[in-house]
């Protein structure tokens, strides 16, 4: 019995040194490297389960040769709660780091710009060109989009009758997990202009000679891409409104520019500003039909109030901003003093 009891006493020993060098081996896989590149990304699908995880982390070479994993997990159990979804690599250097980040559900992210005064064609290039966003647009027409996205829009925009969507996606950066899609992306955008062209709308100055928020729309598209200064735009949309109320045509060489499309090639001559589109504001009254542009939240409130002014003109200063004048006398003097410095400066 004794000779019995030292045995049993001696197994257990040798099993209890052998459980202890197993769960010190299988605690140590935290710190193991693991193989990954700056820019990795991996998918867990829902689903996935401490034996798939092993397996897929072996296919993508993220780890090799780790046959205790499964017991890691096991052993760990706040480490086996992965959550589906797609996940950036980039910093991650341990075993322990990647399951602790599997486990955070917190997705790669990525983002996205549209600037104040882009056009849709420029806004379709960014998407086109995002990385991680599945597109579905690629090959679709702008009327096709447009049609897709009509019902976002209010009711009052069926007065438009041109099917495009300038001026209908607010400039901003938007977020997105990756293998997101660009209708989900653009659905975004353009639910936030409505939103603030509404706000805009609603508390804007009595007396505004618009009829209706797409015009708003119009008016602020052209402020923007007019004012390079952002302290100009309230006097910008005075002149406009100002024109308006006067029935003096805009004359305005960004819509002109607009009108041209791949036309204009840099150079504004004086032949295009006689040429007629429904864009060129020197030969048409009024508001051109569509915006031409992004218009930002600053200009849709120069807009819906404007500051209190009689200017009917402005021209560069030759610092960036504008001359703003009240008849035609004062204005052609101003643009004489900008020709005036363009020769000094030698600006061509």
């Amino acid at each position: 019995m004794k000779k019995l009891f030292q045995f049993f006493l001696i197994l257990s020993v040798i099993l209890l040194g052998i459980g202890f060098w197993g769960y010190s081996k299988i605690q140590s896989l935290i710190n193991e490297p693991v193989n990954v590149q700056a820019d990795q990304l991996l998918t867990l699908e829902r689903g996935t389960t401490g034996q798939k995880l092993f397996t897929l982390l072996e296919q993508e070479n993220i780890i090799t040769n780790h046959p205790l994993f499964p017991w890691l997990l096991k052993l760990q159990t706040q480490l086996n709660n992965v959550k589906a979804g797609t996940y950036s690599l980039n910093g991650i250097t341990t075993l322990g780091e990647l399951l602790r980040l599997l486990n955070t559900g917190k997705e790669a992210q990525f983002s996205l710009r549209f600037t104040e005064g882009e056009t849709w064609r420029q806004v379709k290039q960014s998407l086109l060109h995002a990385p991680h966003l599945t597109s579905e647009l690629k090959d679709k027409t702008e009327e096709e989009i447009f049609t897709q996205f009509n019902a976002l829009l209010p009711e009052w925009n069926a007065v438009n009758e041109w099917k495009t969507l300038d001026g209908w996606i607010y400039p901003d950066t938007y977020n997105y997990t990756p293998y997101s899609t660009d209708t989900a992306l653009l659905k975004r955008a353009i639910e936030k202009m409505v939103k603030i062209l509404n706000k805009a709308w609603q508390t804007r100055d009595e007396g505004l000679p618009l009829k209706n928020p797409y015009e708003m729309l119009i008016l602020a598209s052209i402020v923007e891409k007019e004012s390079s200064i952002a302290t100009e735009r309230g006097k910008i949309a005075s002149v406009f409104l100002n024109r308006l109320r006067v029935n003096m045509k805009l004359q305005t060489d960004p819509t002109v520019i607009y009108g041209m499309g791949e036309n204009y090639t840099g150079n504004l001559r004086k032949k295009d500003l006689e040429t007629p589109t429904p864009y060129n504001t020197y030969v048409i009254d009024g508001l051109p039909p569509t915006p031409i542009a992004m218009p930002s939240e600053e200009s849709l409130m120069a807009v819906a109030k404007p500051e209190k002014t009689d200017f009917l003109y402005f021209v560069a200063d030759g610092s960036g901003g504008h001359k703003f004048t009240r008849n035609l006398n004062e204005h052609n003097r101003a643009v004489q003093e900008y020709l005036r410095w363009l020769r000094q400066n030698k600006v061509q």
